[in-house]
Parts: C-alpha cells; sequence; structure tokens
C-alpha cells in the first residue's frame, strides 16, 4: 500500500510516495526550498508543488515543524513565521491541494513513528526517544512504544540558552563549529534529557544522521546508548504517511508496538 508524506523543514518541503509495507519511499523523493518567510500561503504553496510533481490524487500526511493538536490545529511556530500559530493546516493544506484528505503531525512525532515501526527503535520497549537535529531540535518520546505527543524537548533551558539555539545542526552551521565542538553541545543536552526522563535509548535523527560517525564518537558521559536513525532523514516522510493511513482507516495506530 502507498501513501504520499510531505515533511516540512525550516529550509527544505519534500515528499514523495511511501511502501507502507516496506516503511520506504516507494520513488525518488522530490523537494523544494520553505519560502522565507514561511508563511501559511507560502509554504501551502510548496506542499502543492511536491504533491503535483508525482500527479498523486489520494490521502496526504504531512509534518509540521511545532505543535499540532488533533491532527489538524498548530499551536506553536518556533522556526517557521509566527502566522501559523492558530492555523487549521488541515484545512489549509486540504484545499490548497484540491480537496485531497489531509493529516497534520508534529515533525519528530511523525519521524518517531516511523523509526519505532521501521527502523532504530523497532521492538524496542521502555523510554526511547527520538530527537531530530536540523534548524531546530525536534523530539519524539515513547514508552513501551506508544507515543506521548508534542514533547517540544527541542525548547529546553541548558546554560541559559534555548537548547536548539545551542546543539541543533543550524547552530554548528552558523557557529562554525567543528563536529566535535558541536558534539560536546549535543552531549550537555542528551545529559539533560536523560537526567529528566532516564531512556533506554536515544535515536538521533534529522540530516545530520547520515554523518553519525563524524559526531557520536565524541559524545561521552551518556549511559543509554545513542544510536542513528536507520531512516535518515526519510523518516518524517514515511511518519506522516503512517499517519495519513491511519487516519483514513488503512492502517493501525503507527504509535505502538505490535
Amino acid at each position: 500500500m502507498q501513501i504520499f508524506g510531505v515533511d516540512i523543514g525550516g529550509s527544505g518541503i519534500k515528499g514523495a510516495p511511501v511502501d507502507l509495507d516496506k516503511g520506504d519511499l516507494a520513488q525518488e523523493r522530490c523537494k523544494v526550498l520553505t519560502p522565507h518567510p514561511a508563511t501559511p500561503e507560502g509554504v501551502a504553496d510548496g506542499v502543492r508543488q511536491v504533491v503535483e510533481h508525482f500527479g498523486w490524487t489520494g490521502p496526504v500526511g504531512l509534518t509540521f515543524p511545532g505543535v499540532v493538536t488533533g491532527g489538524a490545529m498548530v499551536r506553536t511556530a518556533a522556526n517557521v513565521d509566527k502566522s501559523w500559530i492558530g492555523t487549521d493546516a488541515r484545512t489549509l493544506f486540504s484545499e490548497r491541494l484540491g480537496g485531497l484528505p489531509v493529516t497534520v503531525v508534529n515533525d519528530a512525532d511523525a519521524a518517531g513513528v516511523a523509526e519505532m515501526r521501521f527502523g532504530a527503535g523497532r521492538g524496542r520497549r521502555g523510554t526511547v526517544i527520538l530527537l531530530t537535529f536540523g534548524t531546530g531540535i525536534g523530539s519524539a518520546v515513547f514508552v513501551d512504544g506508544v507515543l506521548v505527543p508534542n514533547t517540544e524537548l527541542g525548547h529546553l533551558e541548558l546554560g541559559g540558552h534555548e537548547a536548539e539555539k545551542r546543539a541543533s545542526s543550524k547552530a554548528k552551521d552558523d557557529g562554525e563549529l567543528t563536529w566535535e565542538h558541536w558534539a560536546r553541545r549535543v552531549q550537555k543536552y542528551l545529559a539533560h534529557v536523560e537526567m529528566l526522563f532516564s531512556p533506554e535509548l536515544f535515536i538521533v535523527g534529522g540530516g545530520v544522521s547520515r554523518k553519525a560517525q563524524k559526531f557520536l564518537p565524541f559524545i561521552e558521559g551518556v549511559e543509554a546508548p545513542i544510536v542513528p536513525a536507520q531512516l535518515q532523514n526519510n523518516a518524517g516522510i514515511v511518519g506522516a504517511a503512517m499517519r495519513a493511513a491511519e487516519q483514513e482507516g488503512l492502517q493501525g495506530h503507527p504509535g505502538e508496538l505490535t
């Protein structure tokens, strides 16, 4: 079964049909740049461009970099335009896509459900935390395979700063930090999250997961194992499609172990 997934990020909007039996993209993804400012209308135009690239006419799952409740309503907008707050994203995107059924979910939550079903968290019980390092830091927390939605741990205060302002991959690029220097910041952040939640496993996602060997060896003093996301930067697309399939009654709840 195939469902379309779109991952909306601070720098790019990418999507593709997803094979939900394999947990992988069915075709090579299409990506367009996220507009700046990232207003609802501008982002909706980008999403339409990605979906129309494939001539898709079925259900669509979309991620959003902020808190999303009820599969529709945007509550926060840290890394996109503040005009998103209070927007019914499901209605906006559905109208822009010609009435296609749409489901919207927090971006890290989408990546998390994909990794728990098909990737590094598969079959893992206890507390598992996926953290996506990109424009900001997204988080997905699972307890015995069940998602605790919209945790937004990237906004924890760490050393007098918002964590994602210091330890996101954007912070690394903006500060022209070496991998080792950045890893030390990530280490402090992981240690803080570990102190709060005592997870059995950390999964590191986002685009930086493709280069895990460049920074994970520098991270010390964290008791929980730290592993890169197996679906890497496609996890959000896969998870968005999983949520859309669930919403349409085409598969079971993707936030639980089977």
